[in-house]
């Protein structure tokens, strides 16, 4: 076990290094130039080179790489260009609302395509299982931001169940009550992300389900006469979960990339929508502190699902 979890921390690293040194390289290929932004128009190009001089932007690409890594390794995130503020407490603030839109999208998509995939596989060629392949082909299909689109113009104008976006209804109001303005205003940001998330698990516990349920374990269960219920509960949801967690592992990036656009449609207060205004405001040292904190936090989730698959199955262990 701390050899594995040693292991997947190096290449956690390697893989955190290497995602660091793409987007450093990137974002300095976006055609304007943040220093001109920052000045007045009518000042001369004098004042742009000064500016960009003072952002350090008029060094060699590997000797600004070199210096932020010097700075990221004194714990400092640097100052946004465009608020002159540190970046590292304004990430960290965002990125609790990030976390819990996932976790709110994780949950109902394990909660909900779970049951859905092994009932499919049970009625396997059936009416409901002709209907759940239906819908997880309109899940994996449909593109994240029209999905959230559609339901912000349904549910929000037309309807009006939904708030039409934020996280909370100003003044901000506490205990009980915040919890639930929060949940209220998160239920249409879920459904967006969470569609093509619940539809890849729905698929993955249908196939693996209709595996498991041709083992002769299940089989002898079935003679003894126990209840289908319980055969599935006790004896085949343990064996169903370890290909689908390594399936909600592999979706822990692509939900990632669905949360910058659909926390933009939402204007939901989370990392995403910060990655949104800082490429359009060419702020280079959010854009970098805001990928390095999410190349992290999916290297981290990564692991600790490995980590519960070698629970499940302690052959993986071997």
């Amino acid at each position: 076990m701390a050899r594995f979890v040693f292991e997947r921390a190096i290449r956690g690293a390697i893989t955190v290094f290497v995602s660091l040194a793409a987007t450093f390289a990137i974002i300095r290929l976006m055609p304007s130039n943040p220093a001109q932004l920052l000045v007045d128009p009518l000042l001369g190009p004098e004042a742009v080179q000064a500016m960009a001089e003072r952002l350090g932007l008029s060094d060699p690409i590997w000797i600004q790489f070199g210096k932020y890594i010097m700075e990221l390794a004194r714990g400092d995130f640097g100052f946004s260009f465009r608020t002159g503020q540190p970046v590292g407490p304004t990430l960290f603030s965002k990125l609790g609302w990030t976390l819990l839109l996932l976790i709110f999208v994780q949950g109902v998509s394990v909660g909900l395509g779970v049951p859905v995939g092994m009932m499919a596989a049970i009625k396997q060629n059936r009416l409901f299982d002709k209907a759940s392949n239906t819908a997880v082909i309109l899940g994996v299909s449909v593109f994240v931001p029209f999905l959230a689109f559609a339901l912000l113009y349904l549910f929000s104008y037309k309807l009006k169940l939904f708030p039409t976006g934020g996280a909370f209804t100003p003044p901000m109001k506490h205990g009980i009550a915040f919890a639930l303005d929060v949940a209220w205003h998160a239920v249409l940001p879920t459904m967006a992300l969470a569609a093509g998330n619940t539809a890849s698990i729905v698929l993955y516990t249908r196939n693996s389900t209709i595996d498991i349920l041709k083992e002769d374990y299940i089989r002898t269960a079935y003679a003894k006469g126990w209840h289908q219920g319980y055969i599935m509960r006790r004896h085949a949801l343990k064996n169903t979960m370890i290909p689908t967690t390594t399936v909600i592992s592999l979706n822990i990036g692509n939900m990632m990339g669905g949360a910058i656009m659909t926390e933009t449609v939402f204007s939901w207060p989370g990392v995403g929508r910060l990655i949104y205004d800082s490429v359009s405001k060419q702020d280079y040292p959010m854009l970098q502190g805001a990928f390095l904190v999410l190349s992290i936090t999916v290297v981290c989730l990564s692991v600790i699902t490995d980590l519960a698959i070698m629970a499940m199955d302690p052959r993986i262990t071997h």
